[in-house]
């Protein structure tokens, strides 16, 4: 019996250990469960929101013995790619994780990540690492401004990062992020920013879902709408072929995801992320497998499931703050997830899928979704 058949013969009753236990592993919990994987999560807050989908185990990630425990799963994986590169190695060393370590080392630090699409032939926006004033002040130089001045590793939703458009903007933000390695990248003038996820099975099977179209407030993802508005047959072979060139480039299992900017009808790739992704909640309610089934199924080795999208679909972030659930069930074919989480200004504390059988009725419901969220 080979790897993939031992893994699928095993699969149901299976348990599944995932290092976090935030809002993607809460989901990627009630996904499991309803294929009758059990959980075991490993996160330094004892009050994560995963915590009621199965075992927690309360220790930080460097934590050895922890980590064994972890390790007594059938599988292991990761719900966010700040996890120490450390202790995934360590856990690579007791039996099979997925994604790899070279993976999440890769999307860890944006200079990495960047030079590997340009080894692959993804276009970028122009970038360059800096790590003093000298270097920023040349950089800025050849690339001109505007441009965006990133820490190169630990930012996300806005954080870590500056528009810089004069040169007392760089200084700024020089003072305020150059004791970490930084990179600067070149402005893009985009007309959208898209994303496509995909997943990639233990057997090299991939499976590609929609482009989406992402529309960000203050650096935080605010919506997306699935699949994307005026996508070429073209659009979408091109968006495959640079992540499928990336799946196999890492030897990549499980869900992966590429945001993108369209410029003119070319892609640039802005980053990856190693795991279930924001983009890809619409998939829950609005395609025929959930990106979080399709992660399980993939490191677990079994067939992939489809990623057609049932209808358009839009996924609407909720942040900093409870929603009236009523006012948006109220919302046709609206779809409500709760985080659990304490709500805090900038936090995502769930987010609301909603439905439609076209893409005019599709506007419609989300600026009705949109009236209800402002008015809580």
């Amino acid at each position: 019996m080979n790897d993939r058949e031992a893994s699928a013969s095993t699969a149901v009753g299976a348990r599944i250990g995932v290092l976090g236990a935030g809002q993607l592993g809460r989901m990627l919990g009630l996904a499991g469960r309803a294929l009758g994987f059990e959980l075991t999560f490993l996160d330094p807050n004892p009050e994560s929101p995963a915590a009621a989908l199965g075992e927690l185990i309360v220790a930080d990630y460097a934590d050895s013995a922890a980590l064994r425990r972890l390790a007594a799963a059938d599988v292991v994986t990761f719900e966010f790619e700040n996890v120490p590169v450390a202790a995934v190695r360590e856990l690579e060393g007791r039996g099979k994780v997925f994604p790899s370590s070279r993976a999440l080392e890769v999307a860890q630090d944006r200079l990495h990540e960047k030079t590997c699409f340009r080894k692959l032939g993804i276009g970028t926006p122009p970038f360059e690492a800096v790590s003093s004033w000298p270097e920023l002040a040349s950089a800025l130089a050849r690339l001109g401004l505007p441009a965006v001045l990133k820490t190169r590793r630990f930012g996300y939703d806005g954080k870590g990062q500056a528009v810089l458009r004069s040169e007392s903007d760089a200084r700024a933000a020089f003072e305020r992020l150059g004791d970490a390695p930084l990179i600067l990248e070149g402005f893009v003038k985009f007309e959208r920013e898209l994303s496509v996820v995909a997943v990639r099975s233990r057997s090299g099977e991939v499976a590609c879902y929609p482009l989406v179209q992402n529309h960000h407030v203050s650096g935080i993802l605010h919506k997306t709408l699935a699949p994307a508005p005026r996508v070429t047959e073209a659009l979408q072979r091109a968006a495959n072929q640079h992540i499928e060139e990336l799946l196999a480039e890492l030897d990549y299992v499980g869900v992966l995801a590429l945001e993108l900017f369209d410029v003119d009808g070319a892609l640039l790739a802005n980053e990856i992320a190693p795991r279930v992704h924001n983009t890809g909640h619409w998939t829950i309610e609005g395609a025929r497998t959930s990106q979080f089934e399709n992660h399980l199924r993939a490191i677990l080795g079994l067939p992939l499931g489809s990623t057609e999208a049932i209808s358009p679909c839009a996924m609407v972030n909720l942040i900093g703050a409870e929603p009236d659930a009523r006012a948006v069930l109220a919302v046709p074919d609206a779809h409500l997830h709760w985080y659990g989480k304490q709500p805090r200004p900038g936090r995502k504390v769930g987010h609301v899928t909603v439905r439609a059988p076209d893409a005019a009725t599709l506007e419609q419901r989300v600026l009705e979704l949109e009236r209800v969220l402002s008015a809580s």
